[in-house]
């Protein structure tokens, strides 16, 4: 530091001491005087011997009663902070017995009773014969930068809180060769994989296996192109199910700007998908509505003609047994006309419910008792309910809701002709919704049909009109309220529907 310091091994006396400081305190001013650290120098017996004007200010004393001192009474002023001083020591003690420099940090309490956190550095400084002549600290306070860190790690923290408190999304990393190095933010709850099964997998392991081949690579090499890529895809969870994401894919890249990984979003578009497809059905089942009354009223007119010419025809006395066979024939198809106009009527009118006070739990009840007059096999088929008890009453329309279970229930028995069961369960959906599902153990829908349930006319059965799930829904929206369906061939089909609470 171009000062030459005085040898531990002269008698120093507060005179001396005095006198020294003030030859000295020219070039020490100079030096460390208005530098932003903490400067001191020690004899080796621990005693402060030089230091700058940072000392005074954190010890709040004046130059003259700090010359000479212990540095640890000057430092440590508070006889609490013995386990501090007592480390501090340690690791002084260690650099003069050992001549070697050492680091320290620790916090040190000015008379403000204010905390500085402190990185020290120590020097052992040596004179010509190596011999140690004194002890350098030199002190950078941290406080404020360990302040901001402690505040970034608490808003980092916070943001990947809210990340992973967000379902809809899924972070994961890979390194260039498509292992996964990172799997967290969600990822866990959105795919179903623990971190352990999936780390360091390929990540071919979330994709479906068509894809694989086509569409991955073409990810990827879109985002070496041109940094990111986005697209609508669909994903695999664990059990093997695919869901709709939207997959934002971008490069990783390490401090100096090179490529080390790709980077995976997926947001879950599971419920916009279903919100869309509700919304396009609604749209679809508005315009056929309007087609199925003008047409049942144009069928109506001649169909009413056809009647009643049949009908005064079997007024005759005298008709050949042939000629009336055939007129029972025409008659009979006309009244089957007459019903299938009916329903399509009763569909596009969509009649508001009136709304009443009741419990779903007792509709469901009325309702198991008239399946028995539509001469099903009620003998084959075993019924389980298990309705929650309190459920809070909803608003409905008692007749209109008797319809969409009687509908439902028929379906489930026709769809188990050898026997099976029938499960019906209530549930309270948040304090929000009465939730019902309807389950059989019968021959299941084909995937592909499944989008076509609720469209009017659309029927898998010989003789099915294909109305009589429209009417469900219809009538199921009027409420308010929401229809979904799941099937499996040869395991069964589930109805869920919701019906908001009074």
């Amino acid at each position: 530091m171009g000062v030459r310091f005085p040898s531990p091994a002269w008698k120093i006396e507060r005179q001396t001491m005095e006198t020294f400081g003030q030859e000295t305190d020219k070039v020490f001013c100079r030096l460390l005087e208005n530098a932003d650290v903490f400067a001191l120098y020690l004899d080796v017996r621990g005693r402060i011997i030089l230091f700058n004007k940072k000392i005074e200010n954190i010890v709040s004393e004046k130059r003259e009663n700090i010359l000479g001192k212990n540095w640890l009474n000057v430092l440590f002023h508070d006889n609490n902070e013995v386990i501090k001083q007592q480390m501090f020591k340690a690791v002084i003690d260690d650099s003069i017995t050992y001549k070697r420099p050492n680091n320290f940090e620790g916090l040190i309490i000015d008379r403000n009773n204010i905390q500085h956190l402190i990185f020290w550095n120590i020097s052992p400084i040596l004179n010509a014969s190596g011999a140690l002549d004194g002890i350098l600290l030199i002190g950078n306070d941290t406080t404020a930068l360990k302040e901001r860190e402690e505040s970034f790690k608490k808003i980092d923290g916070t943001l990947k809180n809210i990340f992973s408190s967000i379902k809809e999304y899924a972070l994961y990393v890979t390194n260039l060769d498509g292992n996964i190095t990172y799997y967290g933010m969600g990822s866990e709850i959105m795919f179903g994989w623990q971190k352990s099964d999936i780390i360091f997998k390929h990540v071919s392991m979330l994709h479906l296996q068509e894809d694989v081949r086509f569409k991955l690579p073409l990810i990827l090499e879109q985002v070496n192109r041109s940094g990111q890529y986005e697209m609508e895809i669909d994903l695999l969870k664990s059990n093997g199910q695919p869901f709709p994401v939207i997959l934002n894919v971008s490069q990783f890249l390490d401090a100096e700007g090179k490529p080390i990984g790709y980077i995976f979003i997926a947001k879950d578009i599971t419920e916009r998908k279903k919100l869309e497809y509700q919304i396009f059905q609604a749209e679809k089942l508005a315009a056929i509505g309007q087609l199925a009354a003008g047409m049942g009223h144009e069928i109506n007119n001649p169909l009413f003609v056809i009647s009643g010419r049949v009908e005064m025809l079997f007024e005759r006395k005298k008709l050949e047994r042939k000629l009336r066979e055939d007129l029972e024939v025409i008659s009979t198809q006309a009244e089957r006309i007459r019903k299938l106009v009916d329903r399509m009527l009763k569909f596009s009118r969509s009649v508001p419910p009136k709304l009443e006070s009741i419990n779903i739990n007792d509709v469901i009840d009325s309702v198991l008792p008239l399946l028995s007059y539509h001469k099903l096999h009620t003998s084959k088929i075993d019924i389980k309910k298990d309705l929650v008890k309190k459920i809070p009453p909803i608003k409905g329309d008692l007749n209109q809701l008797q319809e969409v279970f009687l509908n439902l229930f028929i379906n489930a028995y026709q769809s188990m002709p050898e026997g099976g069961r029938l499960t019906i369960k209530t549930d309270n959906f948040q304090n929000l919704y009465a939730q019902i599902w309807i389950s059989d153990t019968g021959c299941g829908i084909p995937q592909q049909n499944l989008k076509n349930m609720f469209m009017p006319f659309f029927s898998t059965k010989k003789d099915g009109t294909g109305l009589g799930l429209s009417i469900c829904y219809n009538i199921i929206k009027n409420h308010n309220g929401s229809i979904e369906v799941e099937s499996q061939v040869n395991k069964g089909t589930t109805f869920r529907i919701k019906l908001p609470f009074a």
